[in-house]
Order: structure tokens, then C-alpha cells, then sequence
């Protein structure tokens, strides 16, 4: 996948960087602080949650916390926590890895073996990635009801090279040379669109050349929770081409202490592909507070506020 370019929701972007706006100070917990730490995100709501699900478990655990949300693409991330302005931000294993190995293709469908390869990348840089949760946020690709019905599309196979020559493309930049978009489009299915638009990633110009027509088929994601109502059918990966882009946080090592990386780990051993749905539906679609929604959570989730 590569959820690094835009926000998917201009609306939820604002609410969130109010979040920002207020928790930049920190976020301390009453008594002796174990140490500060800084979580970084991406620029889409889906991050602004994960990150403060993570900041607020370590506050809960007596750290305190300070956020850097919505600080942009993954070159603008990374740069970040090698440079040490942040502590750690929740990524997604198979990106990470095709990120860090300069997109080398070693990403797989098994996120743990897909974790394990991304640390051997992050151990010189002084980073880890932790254990990977079963949350998972993948590329997925979709049309229009009118054009899956039209030419019968419920899989990506279903559509031949001569209905993919009918069709145009949309999506974010990097998808012309991201392992798991465009060429794997081409060398798992062998489609070849009759025209690419370069948009966004999954975000308000890609659903609005879905509304007007000018594009058949775009880059999703699988955690997005209003595309049915947009109108829009998920075909599914029935040959397996995306890999494993689980939720994984990814640490500076100089604050991955035991206690730290137990917490997170704690989070990824109870976080689920539903639970993100609904958190994201929220967040994008209902307009509640990426902070509170991510409270919410944890509290249903045995964490205290």
C-alpha cells in the first residue's frame, strides 16, 4: 500500500490538526513521568487514530507523550524519526519495507517474515519495527457498480486484457512504481489501462473522478468504510498480489526499552481490520475527534482514559 501521499478527507484532516494543535504540548500523566516521548503520523485520519491509540496507552503507562501528527509522506516520516524529532509512528509492514529497501520487492504476504526483513533494513538506521498486529490496511483497487456490472467484475481477474484497454486508471503518484499497484497490476493480471490519471491516494480527487466519470478503476484501501455508499465495488486480489501491509509501530531503539515495546505490542495483540474500519469510519465519516475515538478504544479494550 502506500498511504503517504494526501488525506483521504479534507474535513477529517482539519479535525485532526486541531488534535494536533492542542496535544503538541504533551500530554502528562499525573506524578513522576517515565521519560517523554514523541509519536509521529501520516497525513490521513487513519494514522492520527493509530497514533494517539499509542500515545495515549504509554501516558496511561506513565510516560509522557507528545504528538507530531499529520507531518505528511513516508520520505517526510522517516526522515523524522532518523533525525530523532520523533520517538516512533504506527506504520504498515510491507510499505515500510519497500520504503526502506529502496523498493527492492523483498515484501510478502506473511507479515511476520515481512517485519522480520524490514529490521534488517531499520537495525543500521537504529530503528525497529515491533510485532505486527493483525490490522491490516492494503492496496485494493475499485469500480464503479455501472462498470461491474457492465463488463461482470466481482475479482481482478475478471477483467481481461481487452476490458482493461477500455478502462482508465486513477491514483496517487507512486503507484506507476510501487510494487503492489500499477506493475503488480501488470505482471500478476497482465492489465494494461488504456490511460493513468495521477490523483491522490485514495482521497478526495480519485473519488471525485470516480463521481464524474473520468476514471473506471482506482486505488483503495481496505480499511475504507464508505465505499459503498460512494458506489463503489471492491474487486477482489483472488491471486494474492498485495502483501502484508499490517499496522506495525516502527521505534528509535534508544526508546524501545522492554516496557515501551510491551505496551505497543499490547495494543497489536488486541488491534483487528474491524476495529480500524469503524475507527476510520468515525474519524472520516462521522466527524468525531480522532483523540476521543482512539479513547474509546482503549477503554473498551481494558485501557484506562
Amino acid at each position: 500500500m502506500i498511504r503517504n501521499i494526501t488525506s483521504r478527507w479534507l474535513v477529517a484532516i482539519l479535525a485532526a490538526f486541531l488534535v494536533v494543535a492542542t496535544a503538541c504540548g504533551g500530554s502528562t500523566t499525573p506524578g513522576t513521568s517515565k521519560g517523554t516521548l514523541t509519536v509521529g503520523g501520516f497525513n490521513f485520519p487513519e494514522s492520527s487514530i493509530l497514533a494517539n491509540i499509542y500515545g495515549q496507552a504509554l501516558a496511561h503507562d506513565g510516560y509522557t507523550i507528545n504528538y507530531k501528527l499529520l507531518l505528511g509522506p513516508r520520505p517526510i516520516i522517516a526522515a523524522a524519526i532518523k533525525a530523532g524529532s520523533i520517538d516512533m509512528y504506527p506504520g504498515y509492514a510491507a510499505s515500510e519495507l519497500e520504503y526502506y529497501n529502496n523498493s527492492a520487492g523483498e515484501a510478502t504476504s506473511d507479515p511476520a517474515a515481512t517485519t522480520a526483513t524490514l529490521n534488517t533494513h531499520l537495525q543500521p538506521l537504529g530503528l525497529v519495527a515491533l510485532t505486527p498486529a493483525a490490522a491490516v490496511d492494503a492496496n485494493a483497487f475499485a469500480v464503479p457498480q455501472a462498470t461491474a456490472t457492465e463488463y461482470s467484475l466481482t475479482k481482478l481477474s475478471d477483467i481481461t486484457p481487452a476490458i482493461a484497454s477500455q478502462l482508465v486508471f486513477g491514483a496517487g503518484p507512486e503507484c506507476p512504481t510501487y510494487k503492489f499497484c500499477l506493475p503488480g497490476l501488470a505482471s500478476v493480471y497482465g492489465l494494461h489501462f488504456k490511460a493513468v490519471k495521477t490523483l491522490d491516494t485514495d482521497g478526495p480527487l480519485t473519488r471525485a473522478a470516480f463521481k464524474n466519470g473520468s476514471i473506471q478503476i482506482g486505488l483503495v484501501f481496505t480499511t475504507d468504510a464508505d465505499l459503498k455508499g460512494l458506489g463503489l465495488v471492491v474487486l477482489q486480489d483472488d491471486k494474492h498480489m498485495t502483501a502484508a501491509d499490517n499496522v506495525v509501530p516502527v521505534v528509535r531503539q534508544a526508546a524501545a526499552s522492554t516496557e515501551v515495546t510491551t505496551v505497543l505490542n499490547s495494543i497489536d495483540g488486541k488491534l483487528t481490520t474491524a476495529d480500524l474500519i469503524s475507527m476510520v469510519d468515525q474519524v472520516a465519516n462521522q466527524h468525531l475527534d480522532a483523540a476521543a475515538v482512539a479513547t474509546t478504544w482503549l477503554q473498551q479494550h481494558n485501557y484506562s482514559s
